[in-house]
């Protein structure tokens, strides 16, 4: 954990000479559930910053359910105030790697998950918005919420564990073809932050 996050210092620091204010943040609402959300976020001009951020989920499972994930995303944010205060709006893209039961909206209620699982990895791109408040010289909280364009790659499995041949999609192919593939649009992540000012500019 702790080289992670000083990978994601190192990251900004390089990325950020000329404005060297650092923030290093967790996600309070992740670390709830035992989700593990490490953030970055360093001003590179007057009204934008960059966050880098790394998004870990332990648990091989919860009530039954796989849910052992991975994601790495990159974000530029613009601030319309000032750099890293109040209202932003951003945009990211990210990879990640997951062993999970799929989510699905809007059926049996707003979110479900599939009785199948899946294991694979995936790419997305898509925008945000949040605001950051200042309190107590350094502190910050940091409130926000994204939407992506998620594109995965995974062979499905059922419950008790048998690879699925013939996903859907693969019905009349001549082979019995395993390794599938998706998109979707959906909330990639959502939180509240807490953030210490590691690097003050100057």
């Amino acid at each position: 954990m702790r080289r992670l996050v000083a990978i994601l210092i190192l990251t900004l620091a390089v990325a950020t000479p000329l404005r060297a204010q650092i923030y290093a943040k967790i996600n309070a609402l992740y670390a709830v559930v035992g989700v593990v959300n490490p953030q970055v976020e360093g001003a590179i001009s007057p009204h934008s910053s960059l966050v880098v951020d790394a998004t870990y989920s332990p648990w091989r499972s919860i009530g039954g359910k796989h849910a052992h994930f991975g994601i790495f995303q990159g974000e530029y944010r613009y601030y319309f105030r000032e750099a890293t205060k109040g209202w932003y709006i951003s945009a990211n893209a990210g990879i990640m790697g997951f062993d999970i039961n799929k989510p699905r909206l809007f059926n049996g209620g707003l979110i479900s998950l599939k009785e199948t699982y899946s294991k694979g990895f995936g790419a997305m791109v898509g925008v945000g918005a949040g605001y950051q408040h200042h309190f107590a010289g350094r502190w910050v909280v940091d409130a926000y919420v994204a939407i992506d364009f998620v594109r995965s790659w995974y062979n499905g499995y059922k419950a008790n564990g048998e690879i699925i041949m013939n996903p859907y999609g693969h019905e009349n192919y001549t082979h019995p073809d395993p390794f599938n593939g998706s998109s979707e649009i959906m909330p990639i992540k959502a939180g509240v932050s807490i953030g210490y000012m590691i690097f003050k500019r100057k």
